[in-house]
């Protein structure tokens, strides 16, 4: 299985295609374009919501949080060593009068 960043994204329709992962044959006719025929390898998309999310100081897949920091922006972090993932959104302005 790949550890790094070998998948394409399309947003559009939630997918993204993960190398290795739900790898299905075509049966193809042998033709002029194909003259052996057989079956083809070739990788299908996955939904987005079931691909875990990569910890860098753990190295695992991990679900995530999301927390408040002091500053007032939102940050996703790893729920099994409590590392942050990055900034999910930037800091709110208070306008309180």
């Amino acid at each position: 299985m790949c550890r790094k960043a070998c998948f394409v994204i399309d947003r559009r329709i939630g997918r993204l295609v993960v190398e290795g992962v739900n790898r299905v044959y075509k049966h193809v006719r042998r033709s002029q374009k194909n003259p052996q025929g057989g079956r083809l390898s070739k990788e299908m998309p996955v939904q987005i919501s079931n691909v875990l999310l990569l910890c860098n100081k753990c190295n695992k897949g991990t679900k995530t949080g999301s927390r408040m920091l002091k500053n007032g922006t939102k940050e996703r972090f790893c729920k099994k060593c409590g590392a942050g993932l990055g900034e999910v959104a930037p800091a709110k302005e208070n306008n309180k009068k």
